[in-house]
Order: structure tokens, then C-alpha cells, then sequence
């Protein structure tokens, strides 16, 4: 079998990738782009494994060789009925040990050029690891700093469609990052595949050329930066996005529109902040969902939760904060694109 073996830099060498993992293993980190094909499945996975532990191992390797013998003999009849006789797939499990080596075997027996991945998941999550540890300290990055609402993460897409190279990291965490930043009815990604999303991301990053990036606590949500990128952006250049309380009261609105779709889930959110605001508080604002006072709501969070919490974090470890570029930021307008061309001109008179 060793021949069969390939290791992680052949990954783009194949027509399909396949993780034949549980659906739950796979749910919670798997190789970009790969497709589950499961050898076994969550429940079956535990009686072989609860079998080899109370049992013997030869009684849990007989159970599970039927098991993944009557899987792949399902694959074969369904979801890889069509494909063609040239076809070379990459077949990867936990370590690369007997799952994705019975699918493989069998697969080269029909004809096709099925490989192993050598280390399977385990070797790819090594190499994530390593990606997040290093990467980050090749990178350029500049900052944009400022409070909720100024519209820093319509900057950072206008910024993209300018020509400038970006690292939207709340878009890779499915949340917003305050505590009204989760995404209704979107579940955050596990921190493994979030770690994942956003190696993949690095490499593909240049790092001759400047990363704007939003400044982040070391939390988004459920997940976390790593350490070496959280040390690269308080390292970076910084760009101060100011817009007025009426242009930020006016972009919350729009911005949270998908929250007050959702009239219980946000007041639920809402629910959430007691303890950092008194229960009247609390109360007033769930009574502006109720009545549809959108612009109201969006005011009274800047002003009473919003831009206090700003300023109580100082922002110390942004090394450029006090030499930060000033940028006037109109998030509202249409012309958001011509103004990022205008930062971008800005930041390249600074650095002459």
C-alpha cells in the first residue's frame, strides 16, 4: 500500500478530494473543497470503537470491515456510479490508516488511480497549524480602527473592489465581532475549520503588497485569531475611520436589517447585554423592535453601549494608533468605492 501513498503538497494533483470520516468529524474541520463520503457513519463509528475498547480489537476490526465494506459497496452504486475509468481521487481519514485505506484499495481494484493521503486529516491540520503560527509575520498589514458603525467593514469591500488586497476575517468567522455581531439563522464556523478558512486564506495572501484588515479583538464571536496574526495587526499601519453619529445611526440601521427581520431573535440578543446595562435599559430597547424605532435603537446603542465600550478600550496594543492616518468616512454614499481610491492615494503619499 505504500505506493499508493502521496503527501500533502500532491494535494491539487487530483480530480476529487474525498473524506471518508464521519459526517460529524467532517462537519467539524475537513480539507477545503473535499466531499464526505463517510466509511462509517457517527453511530457506527462509536459501536467499533465502544466494541474495541469493551471487546477485543479483532472483534471491533471484523464489525468494522463489514460495516465499510457494505459503505463503500453504497458509494460505488450511488454517488460514484458516474465517474470515469481515468478518474484519480485523494482519499483521506483521521491518521490515513484503515479507512481510507480500504476505500482506496478498492478503488484502484476497479481501475481507478486512487491515492492515499499519507497522515490523512491530521497531517493537513499540522500544516494549518504551522501556516497560522508563521504566515502572518511575512504580512503588511494596515489597520482600520474606529468605533461600530463608522462602516469599517464597507470600507474594507470597497477597498477590494479598489484593487487593494484584504483580509476580511468577521466574513471568514460568520459573525461581526460585537455583540450584536451573530448572524441569524448562520452558525459560526468550529474554531478548527475557521482555522482552516483562514490559513487557506494566508497563503493566498501576497506578501509584498499591504493587507488592510478590520482591527479585532482576540475573539470573533466563538472563535479565536491566532496569536502571530493578532501580533501583526497590532504591529500595523493604522487607519482612524471616523464617520458622524447620524452616518453611523443611518449604516447600523441598514446593517443590522436582517436582525430586525427577526424581531425576537434580536430582542433576544438584546436580552443578552443585561448586566452590562440596567433591565429598564434593556427593556427600552426591546419596545424600539417592537414599534419598529430602528433609527432610535441604532442611536441610543452608539450612544449608550457602542461608543462608551470604545472608549474604555484603549487600543494600547495598536502600535500605530497614534500616528493613524485619518479617514472621513462616509459609509451611506454611493461613491464608498472613489473614497476607498482616495485612502489608498492618501496612504501612498504617507509612506513616500
Amino acid at each position: 500500500m505504500k505506493h499508493l501513498l502521496v503527501s500533502l503538497d500532491k494535494l491539487h494533483d487530483f480530480d476529487e478530494i474525498i473524506d471518508v470520516r464521519s459526517p460529524l468529524e467532517y462537519a467539524d474541520d475537513h480539507i477545503p473543497g473535499a466531499i464526505n463520503a463517510p466509511v462509517l457513519s457517527n453511530e457506527e463509528r462509536v459501536q467499533v470503537g465502544t466494541l474495541y475498547r469493551q471487546a477485543s480489537p479483532f472483534e471491533a476490526s471484523r464489525l468494522g470491515a463489514a460495516l465499510v465494506a457494505r459503505n463503500i459497496a453504497q458509494h460505488l452504486e450511488t454517488r460514484f456510479a458516474d465517474r470515469p475509468q481515468g478518474w484519480r481521487p485523494l482519499i483521506y481519514c483521521w491518521r490515513g490508516g484503515k479507512r481510507s485505506g480500504s476505500m482506496t484499495l478498492m478503488f484502484n481494484m476497479i481501475g481507478w488511480r486512487a491515492r492515499q493521503l499519507d497522515g490523512g486529516y491530521k497531517s493537513y491540520r499540522s500544516a494549518t497549524l504551522q501556516a497560522l503560527a508563521t504566515l502572518p509575520a511575512a504580512l503588511h498589514c494596515v489597520v482600520l480602527v474606529g468605533p461600530t458603525g463608522s462602516g469599517k467593514t464597507r470600507l474594507l469591500n470597497a477597498l477590494a473592489q479598489a484593487g487593494a488586497q484584504t483580509l476580511d476575517l468577521e466574513q471568514l468567522a460568520s459573525h461581526r465581532g460585537s455583540l450584536l455581531g451573530a448572524l441569524p439563522g448562520v452558525a459560526q464556523p468550529s474554531q478548527k475549520h475557521f482555522d482552516t478558512l483562514l490559513a487557506a486564506r494566508l497563503r493566498a495572501l501576497d506578501a509584498s503588497q499591504p493587507v488592510f484588515v478590520e482591527a479585532e479583538s482576540r475573539k470573533i464571536g466563538a472563535v479565536e485569531l491566532p496569536p502571530a496574526l493578532l501580533q501583526a495587526m497590532h504591529e500595523g499601519v493604522c487607519v482612524n475611520v471616523a464617520s458622524t453619529r447620524e452616518d453611523r445611526a443611518a449604516f447600523l440601521q441598514q446593517d443590522y436589517a436582517q436582525l430586525f427581520e427577526n424581531p425576537e431573535w434580536l430582542k433576544a440578543q438584546l436580552q443578552r447585554m443585561l448586566g452590562l446595562h440596567s433591565r429598564e435599559v434593556i427593556q427600552g430597547w426591546q419596545q424600539m423592535v417592537d414599534d419598529g424605532r430602528r433609527i432610535d435603537l441604532a442611536r441610543e446603542l452608539i450612544d449608550r453601549h457602542y461608543d462608551p465600550a470604545y472608549a474604555r478600550s484603549s487600543h494600547s496594543q495598536y502600535q500605530g494608533l497614534l500616528q493613524a492616518l485619518p479617514m472621513p468616512f462616509r459609509p451611506n454614499d454611493a461613491d464608498v468605492v472613489e473614497q476607498a481610491h482616495g485612502l489608498l492615494s492618501a496612504l501612498e503619499c504617507k509612506t513616500r
